[in-house]
């Protein structure tokens, strides 16, 4: 470590490579700013190294896996199905993780900006040292914009080690578990029970609330839950996790359930109560950087702290831990920087649960509608009318349009059922440009697809359903 380093006047610096930083960074620099990155682990964060991108890689495996050993619906079979879980797992790293990672690189080359890695401890509003494997610097800023995302949570009695996994764990495993417990009902702990569970596991959850992914509504988890009992993914709530202790080959379980303790023998246990931010440990009290609630910073519309040239995105500020949100709120940061008059508006902020199905929603749901005071009316258009649906023999799931009474102006939408991740982006679109169930009752959409279930969705809201 060099001590008495003499400081490097930088421009910019953002600190953290994921969705939220990198995009920042990018986009500073395509405004003509001079940008540092300083990242402590890997280009591209936990979304494209362990998190979004391997784990929905892993979803795909699950479902080409399940599609390959029978489809009777379709008079498939087939009796020498195998699953080599190393070739799997060397596809997603190889061909998806690091063909991502390595582009996130390239795009900092061509857009010449400089990385530094290790970790930032900031020494006040304008200077920070990042402390490397081998050496120290220390760097004066004009700008910076914190993007240094979240860690999972770890709880009593399930120390992050061996066979008790948090969710990097449960995606780098060299085998299928025959046996696996998740605890965590949210969306991270029902993805990969689906990915799971289609691998061949027998997967239980243990969540201690009433309902699992308790952010989607009800009948949606509902159309989940089917499938999970198709899976034979047990669902087990309001069960308090107690402890885990290793066993010959496994790992024992205890829980609470009710009154009683019981406990579980799998091979594995993955623990996904939630995240919390990394702030700190960062020196942001040095900085004299205001913080809110739960370890967040607080920053106003454009992302900008109390301090006017330090700036916030991502999961270290409030608002929902969506990549997507980061990468937004990170465009934002870049621009006022630059001068810009950008401010974040989550008029309609989608989200997405890769479960088996998928769930979407964005926008207001009918409750919140109501909540702000708005007469409002929901409509629900079923996957079972839809052709589409049909010849894929997906018919689980539904589209539901939320509209204003008025004017049948969207205020909202959710979908449950395959594709849902991609058909939330039309209707986030026609909320943010003001439409209304006509205009998408009008919008031409080709057959057969998923997508013309939001214009007999629309129809519907206006009374004039054709094909319900």
């Amino acid at each position: 470590m060099v001590v008495g380093d003499f400081a490097i006047d930088l421009d910019t610096i953002v600190i953290g490579a994921g969705p939220g930083g990198y995009v920042a960074a990018i986009r500073a620099a395509e405004l003509g700013q001079k940008v540092t990155v300083v990242e402590q682990e890997y280009i591209g964060g936990v979304c494209l190294n362990v998190g979004c991108i391997p784990s929905k890689a892993l979803i795909s495996i699950g479902h080409r896996y399940q599609e390959a050993l029978s489809s009777p619906t379709f008079g498939i079979s087939s009796e020498n199905t195998k699953l080599d879980f190393g070739v799997a797992q060397d596809w997603k790293q190889h061909q998806v993780v690091d063909k991502l990672t390595g582009g996130v690189s390239g795009l900092f080359r061509k857009h010449k900006i400089d990385v530094v890695m290790g970790q930032a401890f900031l020494k006040d509003d304008h200077s920070l040292r990042v402390i490397g494997k081998e050496n120290a610097q220390t760097y004066t800023f004009k700008n910076l914009i914190i993007a240094t995302g979240s860690r999972p949570i770890e709880i009593p009695g399930f120390k992050f080690e061996g066979r008790v996994l948090d969710s990097t764990g449960c995606l780098a495993l060299k085998e299928v578990p025959k046996d696996f417990v998740i605890i965590g009902g949210g969306y991270i702990g029902c993805e990969l029970a689906s990915a799971y569970a289609n691998l061949g596991s027998h997967v239980t959850i243990i969540e201690g609330t009433d309902t699992i992914l308790p952010n989607y509504e009800k009948d949606m988890v509902a159309v989940v839950l089917k499938r999970f009992k198709q899976l034979h993914i047990d669902v087990i709530t309001n069960g308090l996790a107690k402890k885990a202790t290793e066993v010959d080959n496994g790992v024992k379980v205890e829980f609470e359930l009710g009154k009683e303790t019981k406990s579980l023998v799998a091979d594995y246990v993955m623990v996904t109560v939630g995240r919390r931010p990394n702030t700190n440990d960062m020196g942001l009290e040095q900085a004299g950087i205001e913080m809110a609630q739960k370890g967040l910073i607080k920053v106003d519309q454009q992302g900008r702290t109390n301090k006017p040239n330090i700036y916030a995105i991502g999961d270290v500020v409030a608002g929902a831990a969506l990549a997507h949100k980061a990468s937004y709120e990170g465009k934002v940061a870049a621009a006022a920087i630059s001068g810009k008059a950008d401010t974040v508006d989550y008029h309609a902020m989608p989200a997405v649960c890769y479960t088996d199905v998928e769930l979407a929603t964005t926008g207001m749901t009918l409750a919140d509608a109501k909540e702000a005071g708005i007469d409002a009316k929901a409509v629900k258009f079923p996957f079972m009318a839809n052709g589409r649906a049909l010849s894929l023999a997906a018919t689980d799931g539904f589209v539901r349009l939320v509209v204003r009474k008025e004017d049948q102006m969207l205020l909202g939408a959710q979908i449950a059922g395959t594709g849902a991740s991609d058909l939330v982006s039309e209707l986030t679109l026609a909320i943010e440009s003001g439409a209304n169930a006509e205009d998408l009752a009008l919008t031409i959409h080709p057959h057969p697809t998923l997508s013309e279930m939001i214009s007999d969705a629309a129809e519907l809201a206006l009374d004039l359903p054709i094909n319900i």
